[in-house]
């Protein structure tokens, strides 16, 4: 029976318990509704009363392509918000065989109360001493996990800023291949995690029975149209697995809206050195890899394995915001150092979003020079030292790094860094940013698909209108209940563009678990999901006015369509569902 796994970190004790009130739910659906029903929202987010809740989504463990996704949730040190984080790799897929919907790590141990590593197998829970990996980056200390309880496990870990309770700190998960570079990237759970003394969790599912369907033989059906609209789709079956989400660079540099120089321009003259093409040329050249999958069962393989000049692996999946944020936002245009800090993000335990950022606070604040790659390098490095107030500094983030050198145009909603969308060039997207709980976050209601792409739809991404409010709403809803599924956010492509898709994942669901599941219920999940997280956030203390962007896009006029950002604070509540 599909059961929840809380762990008590200052007892170091475990229980299994069913779902009661939580059934039916999954993924984020499971996580913000936890979250809201259990975590104090005026508590001290690094305090005994937050948690982790760790789910899995509705069809995680099943034959449906791309449903390896993971949800973390938590009230987040970043933003003070409610958070959802998701990654791919390994974790849900064998959450998922040992019959777990959700792991809770709980309450908090003494400060001073040594690093563990908890291992989960179908005969229980083990706590194992961590204190030779203080310090440690993820990378090593994944490797010897793998290598002490088996390479088919999977690990989730923290780096030295997650120890160090950074704000930006991540967790990290192994994909496929072993290497920690799948994130949960935003709102700083790495300190959660950190905060209750447990450096890594490792789940090994041997035995474990693996999911069970009410009608297989309809899940095989439903499933088979599912990997024919995500292979049939231009996006999902041939620009993603040709160039990874890189493939962006170039799209939005055209559309004048990739931020350059911490948002001050629209496009970026070196953007050819940066391209998901130069990344493909090089990747081939050096025996990478162009396409992988983050997480088994993934039929987009969007992901890839970068190698340096010599042909040595530096990072995987190396995404287009992080190429932005360290290339053009920063006016770096060294791919191959762009790859080695994404590395060092990965290693350290970093959201590359908002770490990147808090470096071009530095570069904006005269800390280092623009474009300087190794002394960006240099800067990310520091933060291996608990020590090194600067190197502290970074780790957590743009929005407490501009406070610190000075800066007066910090682009951050809810204290979590804007990303690669300039808002005042693709509208919608700025919606989003504004608007949802998260904190600025493009993957909350991804109105690039309308406004860049023109994918499900075409709204002009300059103007200032109520159609751009609407499609934000809208794929804020969508995306909530996606996220609830454990499908990969990029199937959203094929969705919005193939009549049948929504009725293909409904019918997915009621073979799973025999119930009568219909595409007119996908977007009621969505609405629950965000009325959970806007519960949060109101009972934590956020109003209105925290659904707004910073005051410099409305004032500076953004080249080279030279527009503002426009909608008022009351404006944007039109977008909330």
């Amino acid at each position: 029976m599909t059961k929840i796994l809380r762990i008590n970190t200052r007892e170091r004790s475990f229980r299994y318990e069913e779902l009661g009130e939580y059934a039916g739910l999954g993924g984020r659906a499971l996580t913000s509704r936890m979250v809201l029903n259990e975590v104090p929202a005026t508590c001290n987010p690094i305090g005994p009363d937050n948690k982790i809740v760790m789910a899995t989504g509705l069809l995680a463990g099943t034959l449906a392509a791309n449903s390896g996704r993971i949800s973390l949730g938590a009230k987040s040190p970043l933003t003070g918000g409610i958070k959802e984080s998701n990654s791919g790799g390994m974790m849900a897929l064998k959450m998922a065989k040992l019959d777990l919907l959700a792991v809770v790590l709980e309450d908090k141990p003494a400060k001073d109360t040594p690093l563990c590593t908890i291992k989960i197998t179908k005969d229980g829970v083990t706590f194992e001493d961590a204190s030779s990996f203080e310090g440690m980056g993820t990378y090593p200390v994944a490797e010897q996990l793998l290598e002490t309880h088996g390479k088919k496990t999977a690990v989730m870990v923290i780096g030295p800023a997650g120890e160090t309770l950074r704000l930006a700190s991540s967790i990290q998960f192994t994909d496929p291949k072993g290497h920690p570079a799948r994130a949960a990237g935003r709102g700083g759970l790495g300190a959660v995690m950190g905060s209750k003394r447990v450096k890594a969790l490792v789940i090994d599912d041997a035995g474990g029975a693996g999911s069970e369907y009410a009608d297989k033989d309809a899940f095989k059906v439903a499933s088979k149209r599912w990997v024919e609209i995500l292979r049939n789709h231009p996006v999902t079956g041939q620009g993603l697995p040709a160039f990874g989400t890189c493939i962006l660079i170039n799209i939005l540099n055209e559309a004048g809206a990739l931020p350059t120089k911490n948002f001050r321009q629209g496009r970026f003259d070196e953007v050819a050195e940066i391209s998901g093409e130069k990344m493909v040329e090089h990747m081939e050249a050096r025996g990478g890899r162009v396409k992988e999958g983050c997480h088994p069962g993934c039929v987009i393989q969007c992901s890839q394995s970068y190698n340096d000049k010599d042909g040595k692996y530096i990072t995987s999946g190396m995404e287009y915001e992080t190429v932005w944020a360290f290339g053009s936002n920063s006016l770096v245009h060294d791919i191959d150092d762009i790859a080695r800090m994404d590395r060092l993000c990965d290693d350290i335990g970093v959201d590359t979003i908002d770490i990147a950022n808090a470096v071009v606070m530095a570069m904006d604040g005269g800390m280092i020079p623009w474009g300087d790659s190794k002394a960006a390098i240099e800067l990310l490095n520091r933060m291996y030292d608990k020590k090194d107030p600067l190197g502290q500094i970074i780790g957590n983030g743009t929005a407490f790094a501009g406070e610190a050198f000075g800066i007066d145009r910090i682009p951050v909603v809810k204290r979590q860094a804007i990303p690669a969308y300039d808002p005042r060039s693709v509208k919608g997207v700025g919606v989003t940013y504004a608007t949802t709980p998260m904190g600025a976050d493009h993957t909350a209601g991804y109105a690039v698909c309308q406004n860049i792409l023109k994918v499900g739809g075409d709204v002009d991404p300059l103007k200032s209108s109520d159609e751009n409010i609407e499609i934000s709403k809208n794929l804020q809803i969508a995306t909530a209940a996606v996220d609830a599924t454990g499908l990969c956010l990029f199937v959203a492509f094929a969705v919005l563009d193939t009549e049948d898709s929504l009725d293909v994942i409904a019918k997915m669901i009621s073979a799973k678990y025999g119930i009568d599941f219909k595409a007119s219920d996908v977007a009621p999940v969505g609405v629950n999901i965000l009325r959970d997280e806007y519960a949060f956030n109101e009972a934590a203390g956020f109003t209105k006015a925290d659904d707004q962007l910073p005051e410099f896009f409305s004032k500076e006029i953004f080249p080279p369509h030279n527009t503002r950002w426009e909608y008022s604070i009351d404006d944007l509540q039109k977008a909330k569902a």
